[in-house]
């Protein structure tokens, strides 16, 4: 960034003033134009559900699905449905895999954000 503004600098003090105010209305421009706000700065922030003490997976899913509203679902399809063949073919424990869940559905939030 230091770079960059050194070499705005040299090329500004080549212009005289009325070109430099029309290189900062420019620079204004394209801030305003093109401010890409964060995923929470755009009130993409996850929904507040608490969790119900008797849940099963597939409420588990439905709820995660309403707090991370922003996150496709399609992209976790294959991470939920491997679960959920865990728990109903292998009898793996429901509360283990909603656990799992919670865990993927806030790391994908996570790699949202830093979108």
């Amino acid at each position: 960034m230091k770079k960059r503004s050194r070499e705005l600098d040299a090329l500004m003090s080549h212009l005289n003033g009325k070109h430099q105010q029309a290189i900062v209305d420019y620079a204004t421009f394209l801030v305003q134009q093109y401010k890409i706000q964060t995923p929470v700065e755009a009130g993409l922030k996850p929904k507040e559900i608490a969790r119900p003490e008797q849940e099963t997976v597939i409420g588990a899913i439905k709820r995660l699905k309403k707090i991370y509203y922003m996150i496709d679902s399609d992209t976790l399809l294959d991470e939920t449905s491997s679960l959920m063949g865990q728990h109903i073919l292998r009898g793996r424990e429901a509360s283990a895999v909603i656990n799992e869940l919670q865990s993927i559905f806030q790391v994908k939030y996570e790699k949202y954000l830093e979108q």
